[in-house]
């Protein structure tokens, strides 16, 4: 289900007339070696399992290849090396599988000191995340808070006896009660229409925090921040995952469900720099982004400058 990094994906202009600050990623992303320095590495979860089981538009398989290639092209602007660790492909509809592999890779990359950036695939990839961060965990004398930020426009805390991209969140509250271990996540983008009774009433039982897409609309910049400030002070590590139907349709079309209102890009951007800011992020991912449904590869685009301002 692994395989190493494709490095032929990273192509690109060239811009040699420009001297030499004149790098794009593709000029600098490596591939990830075993004496690879403390950095970001891109790990892609190629699965379309979760969102077919959850009934939506597949497709987001091609999701992390049409990341790098969006991100490829990019001006480099980061101060520290990044590296491409492969891919992790879920085959036979083996979902399950699939997220356990994850979860050991992106374990393996935390125990090396590395920041996982990982690229989906549908939001299913947020299991295998939260629990390749759960392992890494483990390893600590003093297990540490996990805090989940999501931006979404749904709460994915499904019901149902597999797995699906509407139901990791529903299984990471399953996790951490079995284990003893609080639940803390909170939501921004929630779109009432999207998301039934049954999900508002379960995210009250499991004391999840949201902010909807409307009311994101509406709140001065320094509210929501300090909804995600006052959220990071009570845990030590924060996951963030982003699902890009949390974005208008007209931003973000190639998803599995897009959004008819969503979340503005400039608001997701600066609540992704404070969570950076707060010195607590451990781990992202970026999900549902489908190819198949995206004309003049317009989400490409914009899932790689978040991916870019996540790695900067």
């Amino acid at each position: 289900m692994y395989t190493s990094a494709d490095m032929s994906l990273w192509q690109g202009r060239i811009d040699s007339d420009e001297g030499p600050l004149a790098i794009r990623w593709h000029q600098q992303v490596r591939p990830l070696s075993t004496r690879a320095p403390k950095s970001t590495v891109l790990l892609g979860f190629a699965c379309d399992e979760g969102v077919s089981r959850n009934q939506g538009r597949t497709g987001a398989r091609d999701g992390p290849l049409a990341m790098r290639r969006a991100l490829a092209n990019m001006a480099w602007h980061q101060s520290g090396a990044v590296y491409d660790g492969g891919d992790v492909t879920v085959t036979n509809h083996d979902l399950e599988g699939g997220q356990v592999e994850l979860a050991a890779q992106l374990a393996r990359l935390l125990d090396a000191g590395h920041f996982p950036l990982a690229f989906g695939g549908g939001h299913e990839i947020a299991y295998g995340s939260f629990m390749g961060l759960a392992q890494h965990a483990e390893n600590k004398k003093q297990k540490p808070r996990i805090g989940i930020i999501n931006f979404d426009a749904h709460f994915d805390l499904r019901s149902g006896s597999k797995g699906s991209s509407g139901t990791p969140f529903r299984q990471i509250a399953d996790s951490c009660i079995s284990a003893g271990n609080a639940f803390s996540y909170l939501v921004f983008g929630i779109a009432e229409p999207a998301n039934t009774d049954a999900l508002f009433h379960r995210a009250r039982e499991l004391g999840v925090l949201w902010r909807s897409d409307e009311d994101c609309a509406r709140a001065a910049p320094a509210d929501l921040r300090d909804t995600l400030l006052q959220f990071a002070d009570k845990v030590d590590w924060l996951y963030l995952t982003v699902c890009l139907d949390v974005l208008p349709a007209a931003v973000a079309p190639g998803v599995s469900a897009p959004a008819t209102f969503g979340m503005a890009l400039n608001t997701v951007e600066a609540l992704i720099d404070a969570a950076k800011a707060t010195g607590k992020l451990k781990l992202a991912d970026i999900a549902e982004l489908n190819p198949a449904f995206d004309p003049d590869g317009r989400t490409a685009r914009v899932a790689a400058r978040i991916a870019w301002r996540i790695a900067r």
